[in-house]
């Protein structure tokens, strides 16, 4: 068990190098490390029979919010994979397309597996308008919309078609300040982000009151998918706790 717990604080660690050195723009990828520390802690607790040594009130304890923790964490990912490969339906009034990290380069790989998914549907349903909704962050060169504009006009997208949502700063922004350009919620909506992502835009979309909304899956890089699920886990906690998602 000692040796297991070693090397699976070694994957950690390495696996969260390999985060870092995509430069994502954010800094979650410090809980793989945080992990890896734990897992060495959790070895040597084991080593040194430490555990045993603890008061059998707190061991309870510990067990009872580690099983609650595991089994919490089964549901919500349940539901995560739920809506991995949803693909929306025919003829919808709009579809907004959830911003990611823009790159002095362009759009960011998360984001363009958006924008392709994004561009199908487009071009399978040309009476769609397209709202595309992110702001600028600090090492962004331009807003989120305004990237993603400029890509998929480059693409064939009549700019008659695509309005542009440039204040938001996260997923619950981008749903409440895309429904003031569509002029409320009483619209068929498509929320277009990647699989991962898909349940929590489309259970905020219905918070904020699109009663038809439904979920278009992008693909995703499989090598990340581990650390896009675990954070996704946090960020669905995270608005279920501020009330977004019931």
């Amino acid at each position: 068990m000692v040796i297991l717990c070693i090397l699976a604080a070694l994957l950690c660690f390495v696996y969260c190098l390999i985060v870092f050195r995509i430069r994502s723009g954010n800094n979650f990828y410090l809980i793989w490390g945080a992990g890896g520390v734990f897992l060495m802690g959790l070895a040597l607790m084991i080593r040194f029979d430490w555990w045993s040594q603890l008061p059998l009130v707190l061991r309870r304890g510990i067990g009872a919010v580690f099983i609650f923790g595991i089994l919490l964490f089964v549901i919500v990912e349940g539901f995560i994979f739920a809506h991995y490969h949803d693909k929306g339906r025919e003829d919808l009034d709009y579809i907004i397309v959830l911003g990611a990290q823009m790159k002095p380069a362009g759009p960011s790989a998360v984001l363009k597996f958006r924008l392709d998914a994004a561009y199908e549907y487009l071009t399978a349903n040309e009476e769609t308008i397209c709202v595309v909704s992110g702001g600028q962050g600090s090492n962004e060169p331009c807003t989120e919309a305004e990237g993603m504009y400029q890509y998929l006009v480059e693409k064939g997208i009549s700019p008659d078609r695509i309005l542009l949502e440039k204040e938001s700063t996260d997923t619950s922004e981008n749903i409440a300040y895309s429904a003031r350009l569509m002029g409320g919620t009483d619209v068929s909506v498509g929320i277009v982000t990647n699989n991962f992502h898909v349940f929590r835009g489309v259970m905020l979309a219905r918070h904020a009151g699109f009663e038809d909304a439904c979920g278009i899956a992008a693909r995703s890089n499989i090598y990340f998918q581990p650390n896009n699920l675990v954070r996704e886990f946090f960020g669905v906690m995270k608005d279920l706790v501020c009330g977004n998602l019931l």
